[in-house]
């Protein structure tokens, strides 16, 4: 079963002996199936279940990605296509990778390159800062993110499509608390070297 997030929708069926054997089981879907809509079949949606109940599978929600034939069919010739990579902490603390993709109407100079994955980049942070992981994939899925990168993007150079073409859960909460709790530790015995050779 997929998560809350897309309601809890059948993603299929994985057999399994034991239902320890589902654990960790990743499942691979379009949106398109989901929704009933084939006009989404352009997004895949990859979930791994964490839970197993006694006749079903819970997963979690860990990628969404544009298909590679739809990304290059949104290339032009005589335009731009400006990506950018964001690692990014949301409100609830999972630490998600969000690469959003820009596709100008002509040929954009390197400096309006750059203000486009600025004013991309800018956009991906607050949203991320401002959101929990569920609201943040549901932005992403519904295409809400895109379109308001979309409006402030096109003020810098005019644009054709804005798209996310990729959002990866990096690490949950509970696994970016362990790492700032091991980065602590490393910058305390720091401390203690750097006494020790004065």
């Amino acid at each position: 079963m997929a998560p809350e997030l897309f309601d809890r929708a059948e993603l299929g069926e994985s057999p399994a002996d034991e239902p320890e054997q589902l654990y960790d089981r990743t499942l691979q879907t379009t949106l398109g199936e989901l929704q009933g809509d084939a006009s989404e079949n352009n997004t895949k949606l990859t979930f791994r279940i964490t839970d197993v109940g006694s006749d079903a599978a819970y997963t979690e929600f860990i990628k969404h990605e544009l298909t590679r034939d739809y990304l290059r069919s949104l290339v032009r010739r005589g335009s731009s296509k400006v990506e950018s990579f964001e690692t990014v902490l949301t409100s609830d603390d999972h630490r998600v990778q969000i690469q959003p993709v820009a596709f100008t109407t002509k040929k954009a100079d390197h400096s309006q390159e750059r203000a486009i994955r600025k004013t991309m980049t800018e956009i991906v942070r607050e949203t991320a800062r401002d959101r929990t992981f569920a609201d943040l994939v549901d932005g992403i899925v519904e295409g809400r993110l895109s379109s308001a990168i979309y409006s402030e993007a096109k003020q810098v150079y005019p644009l054709r499509r804005v798209e996310i073409q990729k959002l990866t859960l990096e690490a949950r909460p509970e696994e970016v608390a362990e790492e700032e709790a091991a980065s602590v530790d490393v910058d305390e015995e720091d401390v203690d070297v750097d006494e020790a050779e004065e």
